[in-house]
């Protein structure tokens, strides 16, 4: 979840710089007043905070963001367990199964 805010602070980020090099308009200086205001300043720690972020965990992945990844990983291996075990339960029971069916054919 950190990831992906940080994601959309620097998406916020290039676009105030496209707005600076396009229309030569600082959209974060013009929502609080001007450039040198304590909102605008502390805005623009923010975003380079994400940005920051967001450059460490590209190198610590070795290229890549994962964002949601390690929880649907995390259920799908859940998943996986629970249908492992309700397998080996199952074998359990046809086993069983078999061994009730083979002492009732022995009992006839």
């Amino acid at each position: 979840m950190l990831t992906f805010i940080a994601f959309l602070l620097t998406v916020a980020g290039c676009i105030n710089w496209l707005l600076i090099g396009l229309l030569q308009y600082d959209f974060v200086a013009g929502l609080f007043g001007y450039q040198a205001s304590m909102f605008s300043r502390i805005c623009y720690i923010i975003i380079g905070i994400g940005c920051l972020y967001l450059i460490i965990r590209i190198i610590a992945n070795k290229g890549s963001v994962k964002v949601w990844e390690k929880k649907k990983a995390k259920k799908e291996e859940k998943n996986e367990n629970l249908i492992a075990s309700n397998v080996e339960a199952g074998r359990e029971n046809i086993k069983t199964n078999n061994s009730n069916k083979e002492e009732n054919q022995n009992d006839s």
